[in-house]
C-alpha cells in the first residue's frame, strides 16, 4: 500500500506540498505497520470496529457536547458524559434509584434502611 501511494504521488505529479503530506502519511503507515495486521486480528477473532467506535464517540460526545455556544470545564464535561452514558445504556432508572438511596444514606445517616423515610425516597 505504501509503495502504491508513493507511486501514485509520482504518477500524479503532485505539488511539493502535496508530496510532503504524502510522505508524512506514508511515514505514519511505516511507523505503525506492526499495528496494522488486520487480517491476523480478524483471523484471531479480534473485533475491528473503528467505524463503530467513531459512531459511538459522535453519539455520546459530539451530539451532546458540541452545540453552538457551549463551553465546558473538564469536571463538568466529565460529569455530563457520565450521565449521558448512563442514559444511553438504558439504566437511567436503576441509576437514579441507586443514587437516591446512596444520597439519602449520606444526608440522613440516622435513618435505617427500612425506615418509612427511606422507603418513600427509594
Amino acid at each position: 500500500m505504501i509503495r502504491g501511494l508513493r507511486w501514485q504521488g509520482t504518477y500524479e505529479k503532485l505539488t511539493p506540498k502535496a508530496l510532503e503530506e504524502l510522505e508524512r502519511v506514508c511515514g505514519y503507515f511505516e511507523k505503525n505497520r506492526h499495528r496494522m495486521a488486520y487480517d491476523e486480528y480478524l483471523a484471531a477473532g479480534y473485533p475491528i470496529a473503528s467505524g463503530v467506535i467513531e459512531g459511538a464517540c459522535r453519539n455520546v460526545i459530539v451530539d451532546r457536547m458540541e452545540h453552538s455556544g457551549m463551553h465546558w470545564v473538564l469536571d463538568g464535561a466529565h460529569a455530563m458524559l457520565g450521565m449521558r452514558c448512563i442514559k444511553l445504556s438504558g439504566v437511567w432508572d436503576e441509576f437514579t434509584r441507586f443514587r437516591i438511596k446512596r444520597e439519602s444514606a449520606r444526608l440522613y445517616p440516622g435513618y435505617a434502611a427500612n425506615d418509612e423515610f427511606a422507603e418513600k425516597v427509594a
